[in-house]
This record gives C-alpha cells, structure tokens and sequence, in this order.
C-alpha cells in the first residue's frame, strides 16, 4: 500500500465515522454499534457498490476507482464540494497541482496590489500558510507574533495567539481543514509536510484536527483580535485565489465602515511604517 492509498482509506473512515446513520435514511439506534457513523456495508449500499468494493477501497487495494464511483461515495458519506475535490484527487482522478518554483514568489502585480487596500489587512499566504507579503495594516495587525510568519505556528506554539485571537479555537480548526486540503492539492510540497510533521509533535490540539480528516477551504471569514496597542479589532475577511501561483491566496480583511473597528485600525496605520514588508519578490 502507498502513502496516497493510506490517505484515502485514512480519509474514507474519518468521513463515514462523521455521518449520522439518520441523516441518510438509516434507523437510529436500530442495532448497536461498535463504531461512531456509518459501517462499511452502509456506504456500500448507499454508494450502490458492493461491500468487497468498498472494502478495498479504504484498505488500499482498489487502485483505479472510477469518477462515477467516487462520486457516489461522494454522495453516500454527504461530502461537501471541498471534500469531494480532496476525495478525487487522493483517488488519483483530478490532476494534482506540481510544485512550482513560481509559487515561492509573490507576482509584482499582486505586491502592488496590496497597497491598494490603505484601509483594509491584506496578505499573501503560501501553500503551508505562511505570510509571503503584507501590506501595513496586515503587518501592523500581526505585530505581536513577529518574527514569525507561520500562521499554523502562531496558532498552535505562540504563547500569545490564544489572547490576540479572541475566536482562538474556529479559527485554529479552519486553518487545519484548509491546510490538509492544500496538503491535497500540493503532495510533494515540502513546507506543508515538515510544518505537518512539527506540529504534530509540538501541539496535541493539532494533531487532533489534523486526523479528523476534515477538510474545507479559506472563504469568507469574521475575525475577532485582541491588538495589545489598540484593544479589540473586528474583521471581515475574504479570500481570493491567486491564478498566476497555484496555491498562493490573498486575505482581506475589512472593518465595517464607521465603527470602533475602523477607528482602530486608522490608529494602528498611524503608529506603523508605511512600507510595505514582503518575503519574495
């Protein structure tokens, strides 16, 4: 079996352990049940494949499972559109994305970009997370993790983290889902493995979120911080994709107009260089 059956199998019993029996039909509570969700014959069914099929699916041992199948396994265990695209691409049916040199630079285009946002925190995070470019504001509002750059690393190992970031534990949780999606789209990414492998010794907390197995992307997001200079700070954030760099995306993050948010953060631009700090170029 290779590490990307492993994961698939690893993947296919965290997602079926993940839905009620209800929820798709089943009688609850109408045999016990040694294990939390749905039993092998179960998807099987419900997928319309045979319960030997499914069987080595999750064992490693189906090797060219077909897009019709995977997408009713899909449906059966009520994935979502991230989960499915990470389901098809550990089955080795979605073109996984290769490591790119482009990738480790941030475009001049998008660095200029990020001054265009005066009012707003804008930056730019790699495959693994980390900030490759920030405008003043973002930089500013990330001032009491400096030097590091690793927002998995400030989640998970800064002694401050769990009082800047108010909302510590749903932010902590979608950084993972995203990450183990990326670690999908971007298998031979070594900066995803190694902070993979580091966190998982250094957090317990991580190391939990990453074998539930759950994944989703970085959409639109509210993040609450607690700045140590200008008190409580109130963002709306939004993601974008960044097309000329697979795996590069580019955070928003807006206070509404008018509010105390807003006031704070005119103050924060005012206490800050107004040059903007970026990795790359």
């Amino acid at each position: 079996m290779t590490l990307g059956d492993a994961e698939l199998g690893d993947f296919l019993r965290a997602s079926r352990a993940r839905v009620d029996p209800a929820d798709v039909g089943l009688p609850a509570g109408a045999s016990s049940r040694r294990v939390k969700g749905l039993r092998r014959e179960e998807v099987a069914v419900l997928a319309g494949a045979s319960v030997d099929y499914y069987a080595r699916l999750e064992q490693g041992r189906e090797r060219h499972p077909s897009p019709q199948m995977m997408e009713a396994v899909g449906r059966a265990l009520r994935l979502n559109s991230d989960e499915r695209g990470h389901l098809f691409r550990l089955a080795g049916l979605n073109p996984r994305l290769a490591a790119d040199g482009s990738r480790e630079l941030v475009h001049p285009d998008l660095l200029q970009l990020l001054d265009g946002f005066p009012n707003a925190a804008a930056y730019v995070l790699g495959p693994a997370f980390d900030v490759m470019a920030a405008n003043t504001l973002a930089t500013a509002l990330l001032s009491p993790f400096a030097p590091e750059r690793s927002m998995p690393r400030i989640l998970f190992t800064h002694p401050g983290a769990r009082t800047v970031y108010t909302e510590w534990e749903l932010l902590a949780s979608a950084t993972v889902h995203a990450l183990r999606l990326n670690a999908g789209l971007f298998p031979g990414d070594a900066a995803i493995a190694d902070l993979v492998a580091e966190l998982s010794v250094e957090s317990a907390e991580f190391r939990a979120l990453w074998n539930d197995q759950t994944v989703a992307g970085l959409t639109r997001a509210f993040k609450v911080f607690n700045h140590p200079d200008v008190g409580r700070v109130e963002l709306s954030y939004q993601s974008f994709d960044v097309r000329d760099a697979p795996g590069q995306q580019l955070l928003v993050g807006m206070p509404a107009a008018g509010s105390a948010s807003e006031q704070a953060m005119t103050f924060l631009a005012s206490m800050t260089n107004p040059a903007t700090h970026v990795r790359g170029s």
